[in-house]
């Protein structure tokens, strides 16, 4: 939604995930994906090398071209996940976030109570992926790392709550957006 809302007022936009975005990395997303049997970090490390190509072949063109790349999840999501989440070493995960040597001028960091995410997944009709289906306990834990990185982070990360109406927070995420693009464009 974000993506249209941009193009809607003239942006070249591109819209893209992680794990995924590029055809190397899509392969690595149905491998972490479907297993579960790996540890934190040969998860982390999946998660690093699907970016990487990410970033190689679909992040940099785009940039390059001077398109606005709208990405859902980077490498916030393997420190909340697999970092807080899965407890892989941390400092292990920041080192590897630098390899791919791309960092977000902006992310938006939705928080959505449990109950608000189940009811709009299945609003959408979508089943739960191995991640979505852990207990309680792993979604505290992933919830607190987001908070943690958006704590430590507040020039790049914006919190935004999620579990009002849905147009409200379309809205002030593309308030958000927006802001952000302007003072870009202003040079501060």
């Amino acid at each position: 939604m974000l993506a249209a809302a941009l193009a809607e007022r003239g942006h070249a936009v591109l819209h893209t995930r992680e794990p995924g975005g590029a055809p190397g990395a899509e392969r690595l997303r149905a491998v972490v994906l479907a297993g579960n049997g790996f540890t934190p970090l040969a998860e982390t490390l999946i998660h690093v090398a699907a970016r990487t190509e990410h970033v190689a072949m679909t992040l940099r063109p785009a940039l390059a071209a001077g398109i606005v790349v709208v990405c859902d999840r980077f490498a916030d999501s393997t420190m909340a996940y697999q970092g807080y989440g899965q407890g892989a070493d941390r400092t292990q995960i920041a080192a590897l976030a630098r390899l791919p040597g791309l960092v977000p001028d902006l992310t938006i960091m939705l928080e959505a109570s449990p109950a608000t995410a189940r009811v709009r997944r299945r609003a959408r009709g979508l089943r739960a992926d191995r991640y979505e289906a852990e207990d309680a306990a792993f979604h505290d834990r992933v919830a607190a790392g987001f908070r943690a990185i958006a704590e430590a982070e507040p020039g790049r990360c914006v919190r935004i709550d999620a579990d009002g109406d849905v147009a409200a927070t379309q809205a002030a995420v593309l308030d958000a957006v927006l802001a952000r693009m302007a003072r870009a464009h202003a040079g501060t």
